[in-house]
Formats: structure tokens, C-alpha cells, sequence
């Protein structure tokens, strides 16, 4: 994504992708949350930490861009096919199976595309899997839930007010 933000806006442009495991209604609760500033330039990713941070807001910071694109992406994937699992009742060693697999294979991925295999492992891919696939609150693992219990996928989105992002990727 980075890549293509840096055509559109030219490289002199600060990028920061902001990433990890967060529901907007806990940040807004007050309810402690931990992300990730990642940049190219850490001066940035710095500057993004010191806006956000707070009491209940952590903010950790890396260079590793792509580590967090790749996972903050592919997290949505993994938590529909979680969703499946349960949907379909498969049980919670089907599940973890399969959130673990695809860890494993994200990892894989992101490490062949040049991100650090620590980001996935990290706050920003493991962190961020686990509260996607094992949470209600995930738009993604409620669309997967509701295609292993037989629904349609334009059903499902056609009722749905917010974007599960994982369907398109």
C-alpha cells in the first residue's frame, strides 16, 4: 500500500501506517489498547507514537512498513476463515489450528516480500490476528461465521453497515 501512496504522493511525502489490535469502540472507551507506527523514517513514525499516545494508548514504532501492511491485510482473511470454523461448528482445536497455519504462512509471505518476520510474530501480525479471528467484534470473523452457517456472502454484505475488509482482499 505504501508503494502505491508513494506514486500517488510522491516519495518527499511522510507515510505512516498506524496497525495493531484495536476495536474503535474499546480505544474510545478508554480500555487499553497497544499499535504500530511504521515508517521508512522513524522521525515519523516517532511523531505519529508522541500524537496518539496516552494513559491508555500505547504506540510502539518500527521501520518495517511492509511487516505491517502485510499483516494488518492479511488478518482479515485469516478471521473469515475462523469465522467459517465456528460457523460450521468445527470446534476450537479446528480453530486454532487454522488461525496457526495461517500465521505461518503470513509470516512466510510477509518475510519473501522483505518485512521482518518479528512484525508478524510482534504486536502488529500475532497481536492483531488473535483479536480479529477470536473476537465478536470483528466485522471480518462475523462475515465468515455467517458463510459457515450457510448464508450467502451478497446477503451477508448487503445487511452489513460497516466494511469487512477481507472479503475484497
Amino acid at each position: 500500500m505504501h508503494e502505491v501512496l508513494e506514486r500517488a504522493l510522491g516519495e518527499d511525502q511522510p507515510l505512516v501506517a498506524l496497525s495493531g489490535p484495536s476495536f474503535a469502540k474499546e480505544v474510545m472507551e478508554g480500555l487499553p489498547t497497544n499499535l504500530v507506527a511504521a515508517s521508512e523514517d522513524e522521525r515519523h513514525a516517532r511523531f505519529v507514537q508522541q500524537v496518539f499516545a496516552s494513559p491508555t494508548l500505547r504506540v510502539n514504532v518500527t521501520r518495517d512498513v511492509m511487516g505491517v501492511e502485510i499483516g494488518g491485510a492479511l488478518k482479515n482473511v485469516v478471521a473469515i476463515a475462523a469465522g467459517i470454523v465456528d460457523g460450521l461448528g468445527l470446534g476450537n482445536n479446528a480453530l486454532s489450528a487454522l488461525v496457526a497455519q495461517g500465521t505461518a504462512e503470513i509470516r512466510w509471505l510477509a518475510v519473501r516480500m522483505g518485512a521482518e518476520a518479528s512484525t508478524i510474530t510482534g504486536i502488529a501480525g500475532v497481536g492483531d490476528i488473535m483479536l480479529t479471528s477470536f473476537v465478536n467484534l470483528s466485522r471480518n470473523r462475523t462475515v465468515g461465521v455467517r458463510l459457515g452457517k450457510g448464508e450467502s456472502l451478497d446477503e451477508i454484505l448487503s445487511s452489513m453497515t460497516q466494511v469487512a475488509e477481507g472479503v475484497k482482499t
